[in-house]
Order: C-alpha cells, then sequence, then structure tokens
C-alpha cells in the first residue's frame, strides 16, 4: 500500500481491530429495524395486554418514521460536539432502554420508549454513512453493499423470529426483549472503536450546510420517493393482492418476497456504483424494475403475483443501496457525509411517513388500488429524474456545486 494510501486508512497495518471496526458497523445496521417491526406480528398479544386500540397500536410503528425525520437534523450538530464513535455508543443504548420500556404494561411508557427507540435509530442511520467513508475509504461500496444488506436482514429477523419465541416462551416480552440486549452487545465492539484516530471529533469543527446544493437535493427526493415506494408497498401489497382474488398464504408470500429478493441487490448495487463514474445504468435498471412491478399490479394483479412482487423487491432493495451510495460517493468528507445523510434522512422519511396514509386515502376514495398504483408509477418517473441527476460523478460542495 501507498504511503498516501496508508495515512488515509485508520486501520493500515491492524487487521485485528480492522475486523473489529467491520463487526461493530455490521451489528449495529442489525439494530437499525428489529426493534421497530417486531411489533408487527405480535399486534394482537400487544393490543390485548396494553388494552389499547387499533390506532393506538398504529403510533408504535410510525412515530420512529417521524422520529427519523425529525431527529436526523440534529445529528450534524451532535458531531461537531462529540466523536462519531461516542454518539454511536450513546445510540446503541438508548435503543436498548427504548426497547426495554416498550415491555411495560403502561402505553404512555411504551409511547416513550418508541420515541427513544426512534431518536436512536435516527442517529445511527445518519452516522453509519460518514463512519463507513471515514472508517473504509477505499472499500465504500463493498462496507456499504454489507451494511444494506445487514439492516435488511435485520428487519427480516425481526418479523421472523417474533412469532416463533412468542409461541416457545409463551409471552410477547420474550421476542421484543432480543432487541433489547442485542443493542449492549454491540456495544462491546464498539468501544475499542473509541481508540482509533483520525475518526473523531474534528479539532475544529466546521458546520456544513447543504440547503443550497442542488446535488444534495436531487439525493435527498430520491432518497424520499424510494422510502415513500418502501414503506408503501410493504403496507398494502397484502391488502391489494387480497382484493384482487388471491388468498391470505399468497398474499403473504409474494409480499415477503419484496424483502427477500432485495437482499442481493442490497449488497450488489453499493459495490457496482462504487465503480462507476456515472451510475445512470443503474438509476435506469432500478426504474424499469419498479414501472413494470406497479404496471403489473395496476394491469393485473393476480395473474403473477411473485413476478411482480419481485420487481418491486428488486427496486426498493437497489433504490435504498444507491441512496446510500450516494451518500458517500457524493461527500468529499466525513462531514459532508453526515449532512448529507441527515438532509435526506430527514425529509425521505417524512415522505416515507405520509405514503401509506396517502394511498389508503385514494383507496377508500375511489374504491379501488387503479389510482394508489397509477400516482405510484408517476412517482417513479419523479425519481428517475432525481436518480439521473444524482448520478453525475459531482461532489456536494456546500452552497456552489451547479
Amino acid at each position: 500500500m501507498s504511503t498516501q494510501a496508508a495515512s488515509d486508512d485508520p486501520f493500515y497495518g491492524r487487521p485485528l481491530i480492522a475486523t473489529l471496526a467491520v463487526m461493530a458497523l455490521l451489528l449495529a445496521a442489525a439494530n437499525l429495524r428489529g426493534g421497530i417491526v417486531v411489533v408487527g406480528p405480535l399486534v394482537e398479544q400487544i393490543r390485548a395486554s396494553l388494552a389499547i386500540s387499533a390506532s393506538a397500536f398504529s403510533l408504535l410503528t410510525t412515530l420512529p418514521l417521524l422520529c427519523f425525520g425529525v431527529i436526523s437534523l440534529c445529528v450534524p450538530a451532535l458531531s461537531r460536539r462529540c466523536s462519531p464513535q461516542v454518539l454511536a455508543i450513546g445510540g446503541l443504548l438508548v435503543i436498548s432502554l427504548g426497547v426495554m420500556l416498550r415491555l411495560l404494561d403502561s402505553y404512555a411508557l411504551v409511547l416513550l420508549g418508541t420515541l427513544l427507540l426512534g431518536a436512536a435509530i435516527a442517529l445511527l442511520n445518519v452516522l453509519i454513512p460518514g463512519l463507513v467513508k471515514a472508517f473504509f475509504p477505499r472499500k465504500v461500496g463493498l462496507m456499504t453493499g454489507l451494511y444494506s444488506v445487514t439492516l435488511s436482514t435485520g428487519a427480516g429477523l425481526g418479523v421472523y423470529l417474533a412469532v416463533p419465541l412468542l409461541e416457545h416462551f409463551g409471552h410477547w416480552h420474550y421476542p421484543v426483549a432480543l432487541w433489547a440486549l442485542l443493542p449492549v452487545i454491540c456495544v462491546l465492539f464498539w468501544l475499542p472503536m473509541l481508540k482509533v484516530s483520525g475518526v473523531g471529533r474534528p479539532a475544529n469543527p466546521v458546520r456544513v450546510s447543504l440547503w443550497r446544493s442542488k446535488t444534495a437535493w436531487v439525493i435527498t427526493f430520491y432518497m424520499g420517493l424510494q422510502s415513500f415506494y418502501f414503506y408503501s408497498m410493504a403496507t398494502w401489497l397484502p391488502k391489494i393482492l387480497l382484493e384482487s382474488g388471491l388468498d391470505a398464504h399468497d398474499a403473504g408470500t409474494a409480499t415477503a418476497l419484496i424483502n427477500l429478493v432485495s437482499i442481493p441487490f442490497n449488497f450488489l448495487v453499493p459495490i457496482l456504483a462504487a465503480r462507476m463514474v456515472s451510475q445512470r445504468r443503474l438509476v435506469l435498471g432500478i426504474f424499469l424494475a419498479s414501472l413494470l412491478g406497479l404496471a403489473g399490479l395496476w394491469w393485473q394483479p393476480a395473474s403473477a403475483p411473485l413476478l411482480w412482487a419481485s420487481l418491486i423487491g428488486v427496486g426498493c432493495g437497489g433504490a435504498l443501496s444507491l441512496a446510500l451510495s450516494f451518500f458517500v460517493l457524493r461527500a468529499a468528507n466525513t462531514a459532508q457525509a453526515t449532512a448529507l445523510s441527515a438532509m435526506a434522512q430527514s425529509i425521505g422519511y417524512l415522505l416515507a411517513a405520509a405514503g401509506p396514509a396517502a394511498l389508503g386515502v385514494m383507496r377508500d376514495m375511489e374504491g379501488a388500488w387503479q389510482g394508489a398504483l397509477l400516482l405510484m408509477m408517476v412517482l417513479q418517473w419523479v425519481q428517475l429524474g432525481c436518480g439521473w441527476f444524482a448520478a453525475r460523478p459531482v461532489n456536494v460542495v456546500p452552497d456552489q456545486d451547479k
């Protein structure tokens, strides 16, 4: 390795600490969705235990998304006052605390735990792309791919393990408690990261503002539109397929394919993106997969539900991974990556929170899903335009990029 490369690599000549850094990042990613999605399969048990309505229960899944949108904007300011490693450890501990509060038989405390959980996940959502750039500046594609896969796998495990653990132990507390224990284990891998030089809080921290950057805005809207798309499909695809005549088993199988099919694309897209000067071919491929999947649902959903769901999974997985890649590839340094991640995820998750509700309102007004699916197809064209602009090989330069 050249002298310049060695100076860029905080783990040069230290394979053990480099391995611990990989484990720390991936274990953190594994904790970013499980504590939220685990309550979905346990809805009836939790509602009965807390004596709450369906609408009151829905806050347990929508509040974290709102936290993502609000808290993300605060992360760059926090990172100017504390090292990202300290913030990551703090975030993991707050995730554990939030999940533990969700175990109590008090709806008010469960809501408090949900707010803490959402705030801590928002912190780590924003921090990790910057840490990937700081820890592995020459392997950003590989590490972003691994991070994206682990993020999706953690969400999948949260749903998959919920019912088996409930049946084995006989109470919904056990599958939920798992997601209070895992962040504490993850902290053990982060403690050695406190000694990594060159990644802590800068001596003269500078506030990075990207609000006048065109490139930052198109990346933000690309992130927002893919989040709107994913959460809308994850929420309503089972209902769309059930109303088209499929039984519950087939509708559930098709919906599960969205996450399953997305996993290889979560991994491959960032690696390919890092090797490309422009990522426009990826943007176009992701667009075509999503558009064909949505068109199939709009045209004849029951004819090939597994195909439509698979195409949607390709589009969702590829778009998320590409958005995460843009945070790193379009930033010149860790501070810019953190600022871009904060801006994009703040607005992105606020859009995501509105998606399922907007489609539900359209369905109720129209009495069918055609209008909602048509809206999703139109938004795919908008997402294509944003991705086409974001794929240019131009870094975000605060208030200067054209």
